[in-house]
This record gives C-alpha cells, sequence and structure tokens, in this order.
C-alpha cells in the first residue's frame, strides 16, 4: 500500500542562544525514501550540547550520517521490519566515525561535538523510533485521536542532563517498534519537549 506524506519542519534559535550570541545547536532532515511499491518517510532531530564548543557541528553530522544510512538500507532493498537495535548501533558508529574524524581535524575531543538524536522512520503499516538523549517522538495512530509518546527523553543523572551519541563506550538508545498505521508522527528536541509530550496529556 501507497501511503503520502505532508511535512513541515524547522529549526530555530532559543532565547538562551539569542542571549549569548550563539548559533542554532538544532539540525534536522525529513525526506521520503522510494522502497518497492512504497514510501518510507524518515524524519530526524537532532539537538548539539549547549556546553559543547563544536555542537552545531556534531548535530549536523548526526543527521547527515543516521539519515545517509538508513536510505542506503532501503536502496539496498531492506524493508522497514528488518530493521533492529543491531542495525541501527551500526548506523550510530558510522556517526561516531564521522564526527571523530571532524573532532580529530579540528584537533579538539569528540565530546566537543556531543548532540543527541531523536528519529523516526515510518511505513504504511508500521514505524521504528530511534532516540539518544533528551528531546521525543509522538505519535498518532490511524483513526484515533490521542497522541502517544513511545520514547520518553532520556535524561541523566543531574538536572538539564543527557546522554550524546558521542558517549562512550556506546550510545544509550532506545529503540521502539510500532506495528501499526500511523496517521501523524512529530519528532523534536528539547527545546519545546513539554509542548509536545502535552500533546499526550
Amino acid at each position: 500500500m501507497t501511503k503520502e506524506w505532508c511535512w513541515i519542519g524547522a529549526c530555530s534559535r532559543g532565547s538562551s542562544h539569542i542571549q549569548s550570541g550563539t548559533v542554532c545547536q538544532d539540525s534536522a532532515a525529513c525526506l521520503e525514501i522510494g522502497f518497492k511499491d512504497e514510501c518510507v518517510l524518515l524524519a530526524v532531530v537532532s539537538d548539539g550540547a549547549g556546553s559543547a564548543e563544536f555542537s552545531s557541528t556534531g548535530s549536523r553530522l548526526v543527521v547527515e550520517t543516521f539519515a545517509r544510512s538508513a536510505a542506503l538500507h532501503f536502496r539496498t532493498g531492506m524493508a522497514v521490519e528488518e530493521i533492529t537495535d543491531e542495525i541501527v548501533y551500526g548506523w550510530l558508529d558510522n556517526v561516531r566515525e564521522r564526527i571523530y574524524r571532524a573532532a580529530e581535524e579540528k584537533s579538539v575531543q569528540p565530546r566537543q561535538m556531543a548532540a543527541t538524536l531523536v528519529a523516526a522512520i515510518v511505513c504504511a503499516e508500521r514505524a521504528i523510533v530511534c532516540h539518544v538523549g533528551d528531546g521525543a517522538c509522538v505519535v498518532r495512530r490511524q483513526n484515533t485521536k490521542v497522541w502517544e509518546v513511545p520514547s520518553w527523553p532520556a535524561h541523566g543523572e543531574y538536572a538539564s542532563s543527557t546522554y550524546f551519541v558521542t558517549d562512550d563506550p556506546q550510545p544509550r538508545l532506545q529503540f521502539v517498534r510500532i506495528d501499526d498505521e500511523l496517521s501523524e508522527v512529530a519528532v523534536f528536541s528539547d527545546g519545546i519537549e513539554r509542548l509536545g509530550s502535552g500533546l499526550t496529556a
């Protein structure tokens, strides 16, 4: 079954970034990937750590590399239902490798490019959510009015702390499979966590 998608996305500097004169540290991408007789929607958001000097670069590399890895999965003939957490960890290894190379070129530690990840991979009858750190994904199943949160923000030991793709020895991945048709999906960074999660209240 072919599903047509309509999507919108945006990244914006937060008030603290405006006050401090720093750039927007979020990156995002949304694309449709043709697979056999259907279209797969891939939405990815990454938020760079506020304490990391090159986090805007890190978030861009997270989005670019994760999206390319996912797209390659489908272009080699594999389906959404064949995605496993092991495969996603492989995609994250690709992301980390690119970040490590970029950090080496700048002569900085990879943690200076620390960034989170929230991704949704959706086809007509199922979806996969991949999540490292804060931010969240909310979905609405077909023929319902209720929003659900398949993957809640993961906060660290201290207030305003979280986990990142660059964490050692490996990222803390939340991997969620949804075997149902979705009518709407949203992925977002921690800037609108309270607003987005409030949809489920």
